[in-house]
């Protein structure tokens, strides 16, 4: 019923159908939406809003989110030519191109940066903020769906908040969010999370009744991403690393159990975590951003705690999964906003073990996972730099090649630097791993090519090292035209080749 979702009778009288909330978005506002890899994202409104521009209504706003979130938000707006600038995060196809071709700005931030950069004004007024809900309660509070993300400083900083109660998100997440904000310096307390299921907010977002515009029902569910499948090149990855943290506890340098797990998003992402439901690793906490579906299978073997995040990411098997089996999940798993659950503090107080993915890696351990070709935008660098330079293990996974291997994913120079060799710990690819702690750039340079780069490639990439080396500097050896032509595989055709 209704009255179960809305449970302030006051508030029954502000619901209205999408078109009517859309109309009160203007040309040239700022709206801030719920929404994280894409899940808890508002849809119905942002199709009422593509419509009045497909109409011929001129409209142009500058959307933040929490990350990416679903074709109904990014790709509908992106298509109407609705939204002039993006942050801070994003993975949808139309998008992209939009970035890519100049017809719209985009911020690719640090998620753990742009809560603070919106309560400190560095981003100008948010004018609305748009939430997709599960229930509000009776002082006018917002328990949220599927994510978390920055709903909770877009509804605090917003003018007013549109809320979205999407009937087809279960009651039975309440409860599982953990919602606080830390305080703006000079007066920012230490955040007392100690412990990967340690509770300190509310599991509602603070909104109250006045603040609210209009309220939506709705019943679209979460369009969510298709998960690959484990190939063989992602098992292997698996298995180097699961026997790099067996070698670890043997050492005395990990517990048992290991530390808190922090995976990033995509299906490489997923395989890795899986793995570990095959392994002899019990009791283990993960303190991480997105829930994926290896995160069930953990959690169905008994293997997992505990799993803190900031959205539950499931595939469409897996988000049935989920509804299915809502009441075991929830008891194994916290939701907080994104600004704790990728809080650098945190991460660093708890050892977490961070497991990011790479578009290339450089044979010097630099890291790019946001560019191709150096400047065309993929997604973004996401969570994996708050995770990254702040980590007790700092691991960076991806497959050798690329393009059916037409690409060398280990190369001399990285096209574009989004981590550096002096946060970057480990590196893995289904050909080995090399562990970076403690070397010098040249030692770098020879562990990653030998253990990590493909055998079609190895050659090429000791070949450049070993001229390099040559030379009169001898610290970081490069031939810095050879090494930026690497890049330039591009041929009239669209195929890539290696020079």
């Amino acid at each position: 019923m209704l009255k179960d979702r809305i449970r302030n009778e006051h508030l029954m009288k502000k619901v209205c159908q999408a078109g009517e909330a859309a109309a009160m978005i203007k040309d040239g506002m700022t709206i801030g939406t719920s929404g994280f890899t894409p899940s808890g994202y508002p849809k119905a409104v942002p199709l009422a809003l593509a419509e009045r521009a497909s109409k011929g209504e001129k409209i142009k706003i500058n959307l933040f989110t929490g990350a990416s979130v679903g074709d109904e938000l990014d790709g509908a707006l992106t298509r109407a030519g609705v939204i002039n600038k993006r942050l801070p995060y994003q993975t949808n196809k139309d998008i992209r191109n939009g970035i890519n071709d100049g017809s719209l700005e985009y911020v690719d931030m640090h998620l753990s940066h742009t809560p603070q950069y919106v309560r400190y004004g560095y981003l100008g007024k948010i004018d609305f903020a748009l939430i997709e809900a599960v229930a509000i309660t009776e002082d006018g509070h917002i328990i949220p769906s599927t994510s978390v993300g920055n709903s909770p400083v877009f509804v605090e900083m917003a003018d007013k908040v549109i809320i979205e109660v999407n009937t087809s998100q279960p009651l039975e997440l309440e409860g599982i969010h953990d919602i606080y904000a830390p305080q703006n310096p000079p007066n920012r307390q230490p955040i007392p999370i100690f412990k990967p299921d340690d509770r300190i907010g509310t599991t509602y977002i603070p909104c109250g009744v006045d603040k609210i515009a209009a309220i939506v029902v709705t019943d679209i569910k979460d369009n969510v991403r298709p998960l690959g499948p484990i190939d063989e090149d992602s098992r292997k990855i698996s298995g180097y690393l699961i026997d790099f943290l067996e070698s670890e506890v043997k050492a005395g340098r990990l517990p048992e159990n290991l530390l808190p797990l922090q995976s990033g998003v995509g299906s490489v992402a997923n395989a890795v975590l899986g793995g570990l439901v095959e392994s002899r690793f019990e009791d283990l906490y993960c303190y991480t951003e997105v829930i994926q579906d290896s995160m069930f299978d953990l959690i169905d073997a008994d293997k997992v705690l505990m799993a803190s995040g900031t959205s539950i990411t499931p595939s469409e098997e897996g988000l049935v999964r989920l509804y299915n089996n809502i009441s075991r999940y929830r008891n194994r798993m916290i939701l907080r906003p994104q600004e704790i659950s990728n809080n650098p503090a945190i991460a660093r107080r708890l050892g977490v073990i961070a497991m990011n993915t790479a578009l290339e890696v450089d044979i010097y351990g630099n890291v790019n996972s946001t560019h191709v070709m150096g400047s065309r935008m993929m997604n973004g660098i996401g969570g994996s730099g708050d995770f990254t330079r702040n980590a007790y293990l700092s691991i960076f996974t991806t497959v050798s090649t690329a393009k059916g291997g037409d690409i060398s994913s280990i190369v001399p120079m990285v096209s574009h630097h989004d981590h550096t060799e002096h946060d970057v710990m480990v590196i893995v690819t289904e050909q080995g791993l090399a562990d970076l702690r403690g070397t010098s750039p040249k030692e770098r340079a020879r562990k990653i090519i030998q253990n990590c780069a493909h055998p079609d490639y190895k050659d090429m990439l000791m070949d450049y090292f070993e001229r390099a080396s040559s030379g009169p500097i001898k610290h970081t050896p490069h031939i810095l035209g050879e090494a930026l032509s690497w890049h330039q595989r591009f041929i009239d055709t669209g195929t890539m080749k290696v020079k």
